[in-house]
């Protein structure tokens, strides 16, 4: 299922035979409500604001090699609050040995 607002991106015929092609449920948040889709606006937000608002692309390979380096810094060396300030690749490798842990016990 992917959950959004209802942007023109995301309402637009060729989103919505896309998805009726791969039988995907498709959900709108409601309008003005963006907390109710948190996770991916917080997201958004961060991406926007330090990302691709902060470069101006000459084509297409440069916009994925500067968005590429953004997502490997974010996903794994930038601590997130939510993780107890681990970085995701620290949370990840706790909850293995947690889960090894566990699996002894």
């Amino acid at each position: 299922m992917v959950v959004s607002d209802n942007g023109t991106e995301l309402t637009s015929n060729a989103i919505l035979q896309w998805q009726e092609g791969r039988k995907v449920e498709w959900r709108y948040i409601a309008p003005g409500k963006p907390m109710q889709n948190g996770f991916v606006e917080s997201f958004n937000g961060r991406l926007r604001d330090e990302c691709l608002n902060e470069h101006l692309f000459a084509n297409l390979r440069h916009a994925r090699d500067l968005i590429a380096v953004w997502r490997e810094d974010y996903n794994h060396h930038r601590p997130h609050s939510s993780p107890d300030g681990l970085t995701p690749r620290e949370y990840h490798q706790r909850s293995v040995e947690d889960q090894t842990l566990n699996r002894a016990n």
